[in-house]
């Protein structure tokens, strides 16, 4: 099952000073993990400081004018995130999803499936630009969750106009 999303627009509020963030203005967008909960905030320039210890990935951008659409996340950020997701059953079907969209972008590519002892279907995937497997349980949504799941993954992967990234918060400068 493949989602679409209907993106909404970015609050273009910096996490940190809560200043309006104005069109054309350089920003950062960070995933974090927050205690079970991945979180994206966003950052002006002048309120940015790096990453913390616990950043998955983030990004510099530019708030795009308000006609212009918003860009995904980078893709390092978005197999940062699938790839921590992989020990934390109660985030299975976000996980499940969130590979389906890396399949769709290219980011993944499925090699073999396979049934699991509780038989479940497992998707192997490859980062092909990494070189690693991964193993991915089929786990689809229902619509509830489905709709749930979707609201996530635009609040956490959707920004505005990449320009450069960082996967992880160890390469940071």
């Amino acid at each position: 099952m493949l989602l679409d999303f209907e993106v909404r627009a970015c609050t273009r509020v910096c996490a940190e000073t809560n200043k309006a963030l104005q069109p054309g203005e350089v920003f950062f967008s960070v995933l974090e993990v927050r205690g079970n909960e991945t979180v994206r905030r966003d950052f002006a320039a002048e309120a940015w400081q790096g990453p913390s210890e616990d950043a998955l990935g983030w990004w510099r951008a530019r708030v795009p004018a308000k006609d212009e659409k918003p860009q995904l996340a980078p893709a390092d950020v978005m197999l940062n995130l699938f790839a921590s997701l992989a020990d934390k059953p109660a985030d299975r079907q976000f996980r499940y999803v969130l590979g389906l969209l890396l399949i769709r972008r290219k980011v993944l590519r499925r090699e073999d499936s396979r049934h699991n002892e509780d038989g479940q279907e497992v998707l192997t995937v490859v980062a092909p630009k990494r070189d690693e497997p991964f193993e991915l349980v089929v786990d689809e949504p229902n619509q509830e969750q489905a709709e749930t799941i979707q609201q996530r993954m635009i609040d956490l992967l959707y920004g505005d106009g990449e320009t450069r990234s960082n996967s992880s918060a160890s390469d940071a400068a």
